[in-house]
């Protein structure tokens, strides 16, 4: 039995130590808002946070997130937290989704970057473009992204 922390909530789940967090959250528990993409950590779809830090679930093992707390998409986008809001709705003024498919790992990853920022911080386009390198967008909405990622930090400064 391994023991997980998701979204406040603790779970007893009958896996392998060697699940990928991914597959434990969608076919364990049917949190199926983190995306599968590549399965080798390249497009981001799959981004969750661990601990308040950004990673990829597919190939992360149940294992090594034991008695850390896992945070989902189902909880930032449905939550009140003050910086999942921000990027919530800094998505929906930017029309940043097309087909959708990439947009749980990108939220994820805003919300972990805007997360680490000292209050009232304005990140530059580069910066933006560093912290969000590595999710994937099939459909290329980077700029809207990137605008809505800049439109939440000065919401929330």
């Amino acid at each position: 039995m391994t023991s997980l922390q998701v979204n406040g909530r603790d779970h007893q789940l009958d896996v392998d130590p060697s699940t990928p967090v991914l597959w434990a959250l969608r076919d364990t528990l049917g949190l199926t808002g983190t995306k599968f993409g590549c399965g080798v950590a390249q497009c981001g779809a799959c981004t969750v946070h661990l601990d308040g830090q950004a990673i990829r679930s597919c190939v992360t093992p149940v294992a090594s997130a034991e008695g850390r707390r896992i945070t989902t998409i189902e909880a930032v986008t449905a939550g009140d937290d003050r910086v999942g809001r921000a990027v919530r709705d800094a998505w929906v003024r930017h029309d940043v989704a097309q087909c959708g498919y990439c947009q749980s790992g990108q939220i994820m990853t805003a919300t972990a970057y805007l997360q680490s920022l000292p209050r009232g911080t304005q990140p530059s386009a580069a910066d933006i473009d560093a912290a969000m390198a590595g999710n994937i967008c099939r459909c290329g909405t980077y700029a809207r992204i990137r605008l809505a990622v800049a439109d939440a930090a000065r919401a929330l400064a």
